[in-house]
């Protein structure tokens, strides 16, 4: 009896061919992850392509508007400069689109990141003695591991099991940046003058929030009423227009309208401007960045695996999400989203758009909601909102440098309002007890602790308690 007969005849498969099986599906993955014209342009096709280039073009260009007020606001509440969120969008929108897994999805700097980076900066960058360069050249390091262990988990297929993640941490997981979001985002908004020791951009952003609050009510008696006006005008402005039309590019159109009121009526009001915290704002974007390695001791050994972590665990779920809510959205009859594929994309977008000025990025669930609403069709949409954003970016430079402080924090308010989504609580409320009190723990634990003790002591609970409820 032959080797495979005996084989089959215990129901077993020999070891080499079992190899030979794994081996061939890896290099049938790496083919098809590299394979640019794929399967997500088959919508292009040769009698409607120009009215699919059309429709593409005009998506990217609506969101191309409302990113660049975005872009720069998370990069500012992250302890970056502002012109890093540009290109970081931009870029990874390009890099994602082109090795990505999905059709529809928008790459670019999201909420969930702020915390991680935010974190990140404030302990190695100049709030702990050192410098940004220092701080984002620890952030490529990290973002690099992070990049290559997200294209290993999509090259041994690995993508399905991110859905694992149940719902009910992820909703809360999202509540909690929410909080964390707003909360950190006052002192901008109140036109707060000193920035030391207040909540936000100066203070690391994971956990500390009882205590910020405390300062910052220790500081009422510097907030600026007119930064105030600001703020929250810039955040009813912009729900209000969308309300309208989600083709209206709100965030731009509000944040022109307050920074054209600081400039002229409210000039001698004393409103903190984007320039007095960054400086001028360069529009030469694209700058090398070599990652940086601070001297070894467990602590940063610790740290850089928190952080790796934080980055996959986000760049995973949340690409994934996006992924499946823009096939969903799309009604997509055609190729469905490959989450393989999306872990290679997204380990590409971490790998190369740090180290070109940026940070980590992943799907945007908001933009790409856009996109999809604005006629968007297949990956070219990226590249267009890529392009239009670069461009704008470019030529308008000089005045977002004029921004007010107050605008960024009303937008990035509108954000964190978005991200709670009252028909997903109830949702999870409606499953079972067990599953609402582990969203409301991780809404808790998120913004109160830091984001790796809020989603794994989560985790460990859903996987440990499960079987019980």
């Amino acid at each position: 009896m032959s080797t495979l007969e005996k084989s089959a005849s215990y129901g077993t498969k020999p070891k080499n061919l079992s190899r030979q099986h794994t081996f061939s599906q890896i290099w049938q993955r790496l083919i098809l992850f590299n394979t640019l014209l794929d399967s997500r342009f088959e919508d292009l096709k040769k009698e409607t392509w120009i009215k699919t280039t059309y429709r593409d073009m005009s998506a990217g260009l609506i969101v191309a508007l409302t990113a660049i007020p975005m872009a720069m606001g998370f990069a500012m509440a992250m302890g970056l400069r502002p012109e890093q969120g540009i290109i970081a969008g931009a870029l990874a929108c390009v890099i994602g689109r082109t090795w990505g897994g999905s059709k529809y999805q928008v790459y670019g700097p999201t909420a969930a990141f702020i915390p991680i980076i935010g974190g990140l900066i404030a302990k190695y960058g100049e709030a702990s003695g050192g410098t940004l360069a220092e701080a984002h050249g620890f952030l490529v390091f990290v973002s690099i591991i992070a990049g290559i262990i997200l294209m290993l988990m999509g090259v041994f297929g690995l993508g399905k099991y991110a859905k694992w993640v149940p719902n009910s941490i992820i909703v809360g997981f999202t509540v909690g940046i929410a909080v964390a979001i707003a909360l950190s985002n006052f002192e901008s908004i109140l036109g707060i003058e000193s920035y030391q020791d207040l909540l936000g951009e100066d203070e690391e952003i994971k956990g500390g929030i009882l205590h910020n609050l405390a300062v910052a009510l220790g500081n009422f008696d510097k907030i600026n009423g007119w930064s105030v006006v600001l703020g929250l005008g810039t955040f009813l402005v912009t729900k209000l227009l969308l309300r309208i039309s989600i083709f209206i590019p709100a965030p731009l159109l509000s944040i022109a309208l307050s920074t054209v009121l600081a400039a002229t009526v409210w000039n001698d009001k004393h409103v903190i401007l984007v320039k007095d915290i960054y400086g001028s704002i360069p529009n030469n974007f694209f700058v090398f960045t070599p990652p940086v390695l601070p001297v070894m001791t467990s602590g940063v050994v610790l740290d850089v695996v928190y952080f790796v972590f934080g980055i996959v665990f986000v760049s995973a779920v949340e690409s994934v999400l996006c992924s499946s809510m823009a096939d969903r959205m799309a009604n997509n009859r055609g190729t469905p989203f490959n989450p393989d594929k999306e872990f290679w994309g997204q380990g590409l977008v971490q790998v190369f758009t740090p180290m070109l000025n940026g940070f980590p990025c992943t799907g945007a669930l908001a933009r790409t909601a856009t996109s999809i609403k604005a006629g968007a069709v297949t990956p070219l949409a990226g590249y267009f909102k890529a392009f239009f954003k670069l461009s704008l970016a470019y030529y308008i430079a000089h005045y977002l440098e004029m921004v007010p402080m107050a605008c960024i924090g009303g937008i990035l308010l509108w954000v964190a309002s978005n991200m709670i989504k009252v028909s997903e609580i109830k949702e999870v409320i409606n499953h079972n007890r067990f599953h609402a009190v582990l969203m409301v723990f991780t809404a808790v634990m998120v913004p109160a602790t830091d984001f790796l003790t809020g989603v794994l002591s989560a985790l460990i609970i859903f996987f440990v308690a499960r079987r019980f409820f």
